[in-house]
């Protein structure tokens, strides 16, 4: 007999089915998923030996949890996964508010409704994505929100007394009764708000304005939490978080490939956009490395940190540059370049939170400033670094070869400058960079097998590389995109100004 064909607790007798708690039912299935050797986490990446663990020794225990990081480590995301380990259907007996159990019912309406019917008592089957209930902790959530309040209303139309506990209006935990119910930034939440959860968590029972109302609830708690909120908005007060058994570190991902993995499965790229926009993974791998400078920048406040919605925000910003560019030009298709990455800036700005140091430097300098960093620590992996070939190097490799980026400086000391377009077209943008002697043959050295395309931006990416070890000059343009020239004029000339600037 199936679930569907269930629909009378006589029925549910008769089918032999067992209840059980919400925490016994995520430890039973988690067992079944450890032993399938599977994860019921399968969208969180980087956990794998740090976060997931934790969580799955805390459920076996049957634990309430708080997911303690900073902003962006996918706390809210682990409580939603959870869902996958509850049972896909559970009977509940109609017309209950909370869920009730037909085994163990726990309103009045339910057991009025039990013993007015017996084995006849008509039943419903509930779906575990309905069993999963989330509250944003704000300072004007009331205890009436979290957990009821007398509904007068309710008393009037019935002709009841306030004293009835059939004129009460039950919250969101009470409905979340048998399921999973989470509490999202708790330091929000005002600690006159929190202490109103003592009993939930320690009795499993609710206490409602002054009812001799024992209430035993069924739910598996989630908390998330930022270690900021701690100072800036509030804090957790110490018997509640006492009454959390377990209380698990979330972090940010440990290595640019998973960061890269993360970025790729969350970003909402178009089809169109796929079709019209190439991503080569050197841009990938920039936007990943930005995103590691800015969480180990004096500039930026680490106690804030950054969140992996920035990496995620400027994949999206520079494929939509790049399309921008393609629809401007009349292109079909075109392939995103370093000149692109003028297009993320407002996706960093806005997910960085900056020291004094910072805000004195200015969001738009520290946001080109981080990107010259992940430029350089990205260029060591792609070409050989330029101070190794620096004169007096007493190397085995820096006698038997010459430098192969020589010949790109003398081009830019002979007086030769270069300015990169962010809006040119593919053929200009190709035009621009072989004008420069050495920097074609410089990328065919290494890659010789690349193709234009691959090489263009190649090229491009070994000037932006240059000018961040201060072998040539770099610097905006009004247009938008670059210009790049000799690094000892551009001194002179800054020099120069700044004595102009001295006699006036």
């Amino acid at each position: 007999m199936t679930h569907t064909e269930i629909k009378k607790l006589g029925d549910l007798k008769k089918a032999g089915y067992v209840s059980r708690n919400v925490k016994e039912e995520i430890r039973g299935n988690l067992q079944k998923f450890i032993t399938l050797k599977q994860s019921p986490f399968h969208t969180i990446l980087g956990y794998e030996h740090t976060v997931i663990p934790d969580v799955e020794r805390a459920l076996l225990s049957r634990h309430n949890i708080l997911f303690l990081g900073l902003r962006g480590q996918a706390k809210t995301r682990m409580a939603r996964e959870m869902i996958n380990l509850l049972d896909e259907w559970i009977p509940v007996i109609s017309g209950s508010e909370i869920n009730d159990d037909p085994f163990a019912p726990v309103s009045l309406y339910a057991r009025k409704l039990i013993e007015e019917k017996g084995d006849e008592t008509p039943l419903s089957w509930l779906h575990r994505s309905q069993r999963y209930g989330e509250k944003l902790a704000t300072p004007d959530v009331s205890v009436a929100d979290l957990i009821g309040d007398i509904d007068p209303i309710k008393a009037a139309n019935m002709r009841l007394s306030f004293a009835d506990e059939q004129a009460l209006h039950y919250g969101i935990i009470p409905r979340s009764h048998r399921g999973i119910f989470v509490i999202n930034e708790l330091p929000d939440l005002q600690a006159r708000i929190q202490v109103s959860l003592f009993n939930i968590l320690q009795e499993g029972d609710i206490q409602i304005r002054g009812f001799k109302l024992r209430l035993p609830l069924d739910i598996l708690f989630i908390f998330t939490a930022n270690p900021e909120d701690y100072t800036n908005r509030g804090s957790i007060v110490t018997p509640l978080k006492d009454r959390i058994e377990s209380q698990i570190i979330t972090h940010y991902p440990k290595t640019v490939e998973i960061s890269e993995a993360i970025t790729a499965q969350e970003a909402d790229i178009l089809p169109e956009q796929l079709e019209k926009v190439e991503m080569p993974d050197l841009c990938k791998m920039l936007i990943e490395h930005l995103a590691m400078e800015a969480r180990k920048s004096e500039f930026v406040d680490q106690k804030s940190g950054v969140s992996a919605r920035l990496t995620i925000s400027a994949y999206e910003n520079l494929v939509s540059t790049a399309e921008l560019r393609a629809l401007y030009s009349g292109q079909k298709r075109t392939m995103v370049r370093i000149a692109d990455f003028v297009g993320i800036v407002p996706s960093i700005t806005g997910k960085i939170e900056l020291v004094y140091e910072g805000e004195q430097e200015g969001p738009l300098n520290v946001a080109y400033r981080l990107l010259g960093l992940a430029i350089r620590a990205l260029f060591v992996q792609y070409f050989p670094d330029p101070q190794s070939f620096k004169k007096g190097r007493d190397t085995q490799k820096v006698k038997t070869k010459p430098n192969p980026y020589q010949p790109i400086i003398d081009w830019f000391g002979n007086g030769n400058d270069l300015v990169i377009l962010q809006d040119a077209s593919d053929t200009a943008y190709m035009a621009q960079l072989y004008k420069v002697d050495g920097l074609y043959a410089a990328v065919k050295q290494f890659y010789p097998n690349t193709d234009e395309a691959q090489a263009g931006l190649l090229m491009e990416f070994l000037l932006h590389g240059l000018s961040e070890f201060s072998l040539i000059s770099k610097k905006g343009v009004e247009k938008g995109g670059y210009a790049f020239g000799d690094m000892l004029g551009s001194m002179l000339n800054m020099n120069f100004d700044d004595d102009e600037n001295l006699s006036a």
